[in-house]
C-alpha cells in the first residue's frame, strides 16, 4: 500500500512538473516568396512563449546582389520591463537591387531570434537560413514607392537618392550639396590658397589664364577628392584621419610658409625653365603643374569636413561596392564645392592691380594669408597656445607692416591697422593668460564668480571620454536605461572645435545635454581599436553625433554627420 501510494506521488509530482518544449517546437519560422517579389516570413510561437523585439534579425547574405530595403515589422508589447512579441510576429520585407543589372539573382534571408517561455526558460540565440531565386527586374517600380516605417537618417537618405534616383537627378544633387558645403568654414582655407596662387602668376595674368588655372585647381582637387571617397568608401577608412599624421601636416603647413616667403617677394618659387617651357607648348600658359599639384594636395589636406553628402556617398559605396556612381557623385560635389572657388580664382585676375605699390601691398596681404593658412593646419597637431602666440606674432607683424604706428598713412589702412594691432595683442595676452579662446581671448580676466558658474556648469555636463568598442561596451551596460549621446570627435578635427566652440558651449544646449549620459569617442590617433570602433557605427570621420536610447539601441533617424548650429541640435535633444 505504501509502495503504490509512492507510486501516485511520484506521478502526480512529474505529471505537474513543468514541460519545456525544444527549441525548433518553441519557435518556427517561415518565409515565403510571393508574385510581388517580397518575402513574407514569420516566427510562429508555441503557446506561453515568446520572443525579443530587438534580438529579431532578418539580414540578407552580405554577397548578395540584393538588399533589403525595408521592413514592415509588427509592433511589441511590454512585458517583464521588456519589449516582446506574444503573438506570432509576420514581417514583410521589401527587396531591391544593389547594381543596375536585373534579372534572377538568388536571395539567402538568414532569420535569427531568442524568446523564453512562460515557465521560466531561456532559448539560446537561434537562426535559421532561406533561399530565393528573385526576379530582379520586378524590384524597380514595384518597391520604389514603398516607405519605410522607420525613420532613417539624413546620411541613409542621402544613400538612397544615389540608390533610386535618375543618374542625372543624382548628379544635379549632389552639385547643389557641394556648392552648399563651398559656404561652410571648412573650405575658406581654400579662398587664400587659390587667390594666392593667381596673383603669385604675376603682372602678365589674365582674366582667361586666370580662369583657366581656377579650372585646372578645382578639377585637381575634384580628382584628389573623389580617389579618396572611393577608397574610404570600399575600405572603411577615415577619410580624414588618413592624411593627418603630424609629419605630414607639418610638412603642408612649411609649403605654405614658403609661398608666403614668396608673396613677400623674398623669393620666387618656380619649376625649371625646361619644364616650364614644355608645359607652355602644350597648356599656353605656366604655372599649371603647380597649381593642380596644390589643388590636389589642398583636398587632401585642407579640404571640407566629413559632412551628411558626404557621408551618404561613402556609406552608399560601402554598401553597394557602385564605386563608379559613387565615385561620380562625390566628383559633381567636389566640382559644385569649387565654383566658388573658380569665381574667386577669375576675379583676383581680373582685379589685378598695375605694378607699382598696391600690387606689392595685395601680395604681402596674400602672404599673410598663407600665413594664417599654415597656421590653421597646425591647430590640428599642435597646442592651442602655440598656435594663438602664431596668430599674434602674425597679426601683430602685419599691423606694423601696414604703419599702425606712422601718421602719414591713410586712414582706413591706419583704422584697420590698429584694429589688427588691437586683437593681435588681446590674442598674446590671452595665450600667456591661458585662455584657448580665439573669439574671447582675454575671458581668463572674467570675475571669479564667473568662473565658478560656469565650472559649475561644465560639472554637471559630466563627459565619458573612450577609445575603443571595449571601453564604449562597458560604459553602455554601466549607463543601461539612461539616454546616452555618442559624439566622434577628434583633436585635429576643425569642425569639432567649431562645435565645442559654438554649439556645446551654449547654455540652452548645456542645459538638455545634462539630461543624456555624454560619452565623446576619441579617435584623433587613428589606432587600430579607434577604426574598429569608427566602422562598427558605419562613421567615416568625425564630427559625428549618435543618439542612443535607453535600450542601447542607436537611434538611426537623429544621427547628426558635420557641425549644426545649437538650434538645429536642440531640434535633436528636445
Amino acid at each position: 500500500m505504501k509502495k503504490l501510494l509512492l507510486f501516485l506521488i511520484v506521478s502526480i509530482a512529474i505529471y505537474a512538473m513543468p514541460k519545456f518544449l525544444m527549441p525548433d517546437e518553441a519557435f518556427i519560422p517561415h518565409a515565403s516568396l510571393n508574385n510581388k517579389m517580397q518575402i513574407e516570413a514569420k516566427i510562429d510561437l508555441a503557446k506561453g512563449v515568446y520572443v525579443y523585439v530587438d534580438k529579431v534579425k532578418l539580414e540578407l547574405d552580405k554577397n548578395s546582389k540584393l538588399a533589403i530595403r525595408d521592413i514592415k515589422r509588427p509592433k511589441g508589447v511590454k512585458h517583464f520591463e521588456e519589449m516582446v512579441y506574444l503573438k506570432s510576429p509576420s514581417f514583410l520585407i521589401n527587396l531591391k537591387n544593389k547594381i543596375t543589372n536585373k534579372g534572377m539573382k538568388q536571395a539567402k534571408l538568414t532569420i535569427s531570434y531568442q524568446g523564453c517561455s512562460d515557465q521560466g526558460l531561456c532559448y539560446e540565440p537561434l537562426s535559421k537560413t532561406f533561399t530565393f531565386n528573385v526576379d530582379s527586374s520586378k524590384l524597380g517600380t514595384q518597391t520604389d514607392n514603398l516607405v519605410s516605417k522607420d525613420k532613417v537618417s539624413d546620411v541613409d537618405a542621402i544613400a538612397d537618392t544615389i540608390k533610386n534616383d535618375n543618374i542625372f537627378i543624382i548628379l544635379a544633387t549632389f552639385f547643389g550639396f557641394g556648392f552648399l558645403l563651398s559656404l561652410t568654414p571648412c573650405v575658406f582655407p581654400m579662398i587664400p590658397i587659390i587667390s594666392g596662387l593667381i596673383i603669385s602668376q604675376g603682372k602678365g595674368i589674365t582674366t582667361k589664364k586666370a580662369f583657366f588655372l581656377s579650372v585646372v585647381y578645382v578639377l585637381a582637387m575634384a580628382v584628389a577628392y573623389t580617389i579618396a571617397g572611393i577608397l574610404a568608401g570600399l575600405f572603411g577608412a577615415n577619410l580624414q584621419a588618413t592624411l593627418q599624421n603630424p609629419y605630414v601636416v607639418y610638412s603642408f603647413s612649411a609649403i605654405f610658409v614658403a609661398l608666403a616667403m614668396s608673396m613677400f617677394g623674398y623669393y620666387e618659387l618656380k619649376l625649371p625653365d625646361f619644364l616650364v617651357g614644355k608645359i607652355s607648348k602644350s597648356t599656353h600658359g605656366s604655372g599649371v603643374v603647380g597649381i593642380a599639384i596644390m589643388g590636389f594636395l589642398s583636398a587632401l589636406i585642407v579640404g571640407p569636413c566629413v559632412a551628411a553628402p558626404l557621408a551618404g556617398a561613402l556609406v552608399y559605396i560601402g554598401q553597394t561596392g557602385d564605386a563608379i556612381l559613387g565615385g561620380m557623385a562625390l566628383f559633381s560635389m567636389s566640382i559644385g564645392m569649387g565654383m566658388p572657388l573658380i569665381v574667386v580664382g577669375v576675379s583676383a585676375g581680373k582685379f589685378m592691380p598695375r605694378p607699382g605699390a598696391w600690387m606689392t601691398m595685395i601680395s604681402s596681404i596674400f602672404g599673410v594669408m598663407m600665413l594664417v593658412v599654415a597656421i590653421w593646419m597646425l591647430e590640428k597637431v599642435a597646442d592651442s597656445y602655440v598656435t594663438m602666440l602664431l596668430y599674434s606674432f602674425v597679426g601683430i607683424g602685419f599691423a606694423l607692416y601696414l604703419g599702425v604706428f606712422e601718421k602719414e598713412k591713410h586712414l582706413f589702412q591706419k583704422i584697420v591697422a590698429t584694429i589688427l594691432f588691437i586683437y593681435a595683442t588681446a590674442l598674446l595676452l590671452g595665450a600667456l593668460g591661458g585662455s584657448n579662446s580665439m573669439s574671447k581671448p582675454l575671458s581668463f580676466l572674467k570675475m571669479s564668480v564667473s568662473s565658478a558658474n560656469s565650472h559649475k556648469i561644465s560639472k554637471q555636463n559630466e563627459v565619458i571620454k573612450i577609445t575603443s568598442i571595449k571601453e564604449l561596451d562597458a560604459q553602455l551596460a554601466k549607463n543601461k536605461g539612461k539616454k546616452i549621446i555618442l559624439d566622434f570627435t577628434a583633436k585635429w578635427c576643425s569642425a569639432c572645435k567649431e562645435l565645442e566652440a559654438v554649439t556645446f558651449s551654449n547654455t540652452n544646449v548645456i542645459k538638455q545635454m545634462n539630461k543624456y549620459v555624454v560619452i565623446k569617442a576619441d579617435i584623433t590617433d587613428n589606432t587600430q581599436a579607434q577604426k574598429e570602433l569608427s566602422a562598427k557605427y558605419g562613421i567615416f570621420g568625425p564630427p559625428a553625433i549618435l543618439f542612443i536610447d535607453k535600450n542601447s539601441k542607436v537611434e538611426k533617424s537623429k544621427t547628426i554627420i558635420g557641425f549644426v548650429e545649437p538650434d538645429i541640435l536642440m531640434k535633436y535633444l528636445n
